[in-house]
């Protein structure tokens, strides 16, 4: 198993940088609150120094990308948006499990999406591609949908879709629950100090993991010339 960007991903975004984790032996005993108020502090003080979460070069960044892709911005949000707009409102973010809320928690302070997979439920791979329109994608409320030809998604080897419109939404498919064990953890950012700032996260979240399961996550900070993650 593995997972990777297509080429055309790789040449429509050159700013990408995508960090992700694999980590094996998760579950719903976990006692994150500490840890998740410790982020949570931190994406306080950085929406106190802002107007609104769009402000964030973060954000903007995903912005402009969402523009590219043909989606209206203040439509379709990317998930670390969605969660510091929430968090803004209500000063907390809901609880779900564990290892969502620690992700949750993490995106915030960074600004910057995390998406988390059920590798249970994701057949051979995982590849950030457009989607042919031949693809199937299950919702958290069961339905299924068949993305648009073109549209950017996360695709297994059977042809369906874990994501769309990228970092927008994750498919109910493959979402964490009480059984979950095996995970994949995926971050992207396309600012200018993405680099710097994805391998910050994936170091922090690797830590927290660490702390809080008997797990040892292993980790990558992927480019054009190393595109692939091997699990």
């Amino acid at each position: 198993m593995h997972l990777q960007h297509s080429d055309d991903i790789w040449r429509d975004f050159p700013d990408l940088v995508p960090g992700v984790l694999h980590v094996r032996g998760v579950s719903k005993d976990a006692s994150p609150d500490d840890r998740i108020a410790r982020h949570t502090e931190t994406a306080a003080a950085r929406l106190a120094g802002a107007a609104s979460e769009s402000e964030l070069p973060e954000i903007q960044a995903w912005r402009r990308a969402f523009t590219r892709m043909g989606l209206k911005p203040t439509q379709y949000r990317c998930a670390s948006e969605s969660l510091l707009r929430r968090f803004r409102k209500e000063r907390e973010l809901p609880r779900l499990h564990p290892l969502i809320d620690l992700c949750n928690a993490v995106s915030i302070a960074y600004a910057i999406p995390v998406a988390v997979f059920d590798l249970d439920q994701v057949a051979g791979h995982l590849e950030i591609r457009h989607a042919t329109g031949d693809e199937t994608y299950v919702t958290f409320s069961g339905e299924t949908e068949r993305p648009p030809p073109g549209e950017v998604i996360f695709a297994d080897a059977e042809g369906r879709a874990h994501a769309r419109r990228w970092t927008h939404r994750q498919s109910g498919l493959s979402a964490v629950r009480d059984t979950t064990t095996d995970v994949l953890v995926v971050a992207e950012a396309l600012h200018a100090s993405a680099r710097q700032d994805v391998a910050a996260l994936v170091a922090t979240l690797a830590d927290d993991l660490a702390a809080l399961w008997p797990v040892t996550p292993r980790t990558a900070v992927l480019r054009p010339s190393a595109p692939r993650f091997s699990l």
